[in-house]
C-alpha cells in the first residue's frame, strides 16, 4: 500500500511524463505549486518508488520514467477519467439524424477517435457469428455493368461493381435475386456458403436456364470476401510518438497491421466494458511496447463489436479512458437505433 505523500509523487511524475515524454528529476517536481515538499524528500520518495518497481531510472539523465508496474497502479487507482466539452461534442456528432448506414457511423468513429488522440484507432464492426442477411440487390448500371449490394440486420452494407456476361441475362440476374432474397433473408452470414450449396441450388436449377454460369458468377459477386470486418484510423501516428524511432520496432507494427485476422481475434478476446492492456500485457509481440485500451458496443446487452486505441505506454489514460466509454455508449445507442429502424 503506498503512502499518501508516494501516490502524489508517483501520479506527478506520469501525468508530466505523459506530456513531454522527458524523465522526470526531483528538481522539476518540488517547483510545481501543489508540491511541499524538499527536493531531498523527493529523491528519497523517488528512490523507493523505484525499489518497488513503479518507476525507472534511464542513463540519459537522473531523473525517473514510469515502468510498466507504475503505468498498471495510475491506471487502476489514480486515473479519474476526463474528457473535455470539445471531445463530447465531436463524438456525441459521431450519431446524426437521417444516417442510413451503420457501417459509416463505424468509419467516422474510428476516424474522429484517431485525429482528437493522436493514437491508432481500429473497431471491430459487429460480431460476425451475430451478422445476418438481410438484403441482396442487383442495380444495373448499363447493359455490361452493374453493382452488387449486400446489406446485413447489423447495418453493414457491402458494394460492389462487376461486368454482366453477355450469356447471362438480366432477366436470370432478377430471378437469382429474388429466390436468394426468400430463402437467405435472415441467415448468418457465416451459413451463407452452406446455404448456399445445398437448399439453394435446387430451386435456382429449377427457375435460371443458365443455371451454373449464373449460379457461379453471382457467388462471387456477392460472397467472395472474408465476413470480418476491420476499420483502421491513424495508422500513421505511431510514427509521431518520439519511442518510435526504431525502425525494427515500426516494421513490426505495420507488419502486424497487415494481418487483420489477428488483429480481429486479438479484439475479439475482449470481455464487456473498458480494458486496458500495458506493454508485456499485451499478447502479441509486436505491440509489447505499447499500450491497448478496448471498449465493447452492445446491441440489447449482447456484444457486437470492439472499440481500441493503440499508442505508447504513456498514454493519456484519463483522457482516453472516457473517451472510448463515451463512444462505445454512442455507438450501441447507434446500433440500436438502425436496427429499430431497419427491422
Amino acid at each position: 500500500m503506498l503512502t499518501e505523500r508516494q501516490l502524489l509523487i508517483l501520479q506527478v511524475i506520469i501525468d508530466d511524463f505523459i506530456e513531454s515524454a522527458q524523465p522526470v528529476g526531483s528538481r522539476a517536481i518540488s517547483k510545481k505549486g501543489d508540491i511541499a515538499f524538499s527536493s531531498a524528500t523527493i529523491r528519497n520518495v523517488m528512490a523507493d518508488l523505484e525499489e518497488m518497481g513503479f518507476l525507472e531510472k534511464t542513463h540519459l539523465s537522473s531523473g525517473r520514467i514510469p515502468s510498466e508496474k507504475g503505468y498498471r497502479y495510475y491506471v487502476d487507482h489514480l486515473v479519474s477519467p476526463q474528457v473535455t466539452e470539445g471531445d463530447k461534442k465531436l463524438i456525441n456528432n459521431v450519431i446524426q439524424d437521417g444516417f442510413f448506414e451503420f457501417e459509416q457511423v463505424v468509419q467516422k468513429s474510428a476516424q474522429i477517435l484517431s485525429d482528437i488522440t493522436n493514437y491508432t484507432s481500429i473497431i471491430l464492426g459487429p460480431e460476425v457469428f451475430e451478422t445476418k442477411l438481410k438484403q441482396l440487390q442487383i442495380v444495373t448500371l448499363s447493359s455490361q455493368t452493374a453493382v452488387a449490394i449486400l446489406v446485413t440486420n447489423t447495418g453493414h452494407v457491402e458494394h460492389r461493381s462487376f461486368s454482366i456476361p453477355e450469356e447471362i441475362s438480366a432477366s436470370d440476374l432478377e430471378k437469382m435475386v429474388n429466390i436468394l432474397n426468400d430463402r437467405l433473408h435472415g441467415v448468418p452470414i457465416v451459413r451463407l456458403p452452406e446455404k448456399l450449396n445445398t437448399e439453394i441450388v435446387d430451386v435456382m436449377n429449377k427457375y435460371i436456364t443458365d443455371f451454373e454460369k449464373s449460379y457461379d458468377y453471382l457467388k462471387a459477386a456477392f460472397f467472395n470476401d472474408n465476413p470480418v470486418k476491420l476499420y483502421f484510423g491513424g495508422k500513421t501516428n505511431i510514427l509521431m510518438q518520439p519511442e518510435f524511432k526504431d525502425i525494427d520496432k515500426i516494421r513490426s507494427f505495420y507488419s502486424m497491421m497487415e494481418k487483420e485476422d489477428e488483429i480481429a481475434n486479438l479484439l475479439k478476446d475482449t470481455t464487456n466494458g473498458i480494458k486496458v492492456r500495458i506493454g508485456h500485457e499485451n499478447k502479441v509481440d509486436a505491440i509489447k511496447d505499447l499500450s491497448l485500451i478496448t471498449a465493447t458496443y452492445q446491441l440489447n446487452d449482447e456484444q457486437m463489436g470492439t472499440i481500441a486505441l493503440l499508442g505508447p505506454t504513456r498514454m493519456e489514460y484519463k483522457r482516453v479512458v472516457n473517451l472510448l466509454n463515451t463512444l462505445s455508449l454512442e455507438m450501441s445507442d447507434a446500433l440500436y437505433l438502425w436496427y429499430k429502424n431497419n427491422e
